[in-house]
């Protein structure tokens, strides 16, 4: 019998948050119950979904989806983590839209998307 189980596509949570009101941290929750691997990072300290929260400073070289929580007045002091990172897609949730670091994703042939990451897995287009 075929599983239903979705592939994994492991996701970076970028400004993930302890904090249980910010979208963040229901999409890290949402992609871990979803069955995706996640790795959080952010500024605070904590963990969300049982993973701790890290500082923008590993590179991991197997990530899918780095999926935005930044908005775009703190993102140029990420970029070069995001392109090294090096993942197949960023999502830009709301409030984060970026053309210039889309611009560059897109150079680097990183698939961008303007989406929310809660609603990609709600109707299963994650």
């Amino acid at each position: 019998m075929a599983s239903q189980k979705t592939t994994n596509k492991k996701t970076l949570v970028l400004g993930a948050t302890p904090n249980e009101a910010r979208y963040a941290n229901l999409a890290a929750n949402r992609l871990v119950r979803s069955g995706h691997s996640i790795v959080n990072v952010g500024i605070r300290k904590g963990e969300v979904a049982g993973v701790p929260i890290e500082r923008p400073e590993t590179i991991y070289a197997d990530i899918d989806t780095i999926t935005l929580y930044v908005g775009p007045q703190h993102q140029e002091n990420l970029y070069d983590y995001i392109l090294k990172t090096h993942p197949k897609r960023i999502i830009f949730n709301p409030g984060t839209e970026n053309s210039e670091l889309r611009k560059l994703a897109d150079e680097q042939g990183i698939e961008t998307e303007y989406a929310c990451t809660l609603v990609l897995l709600s109707i299963g287009q994650y």
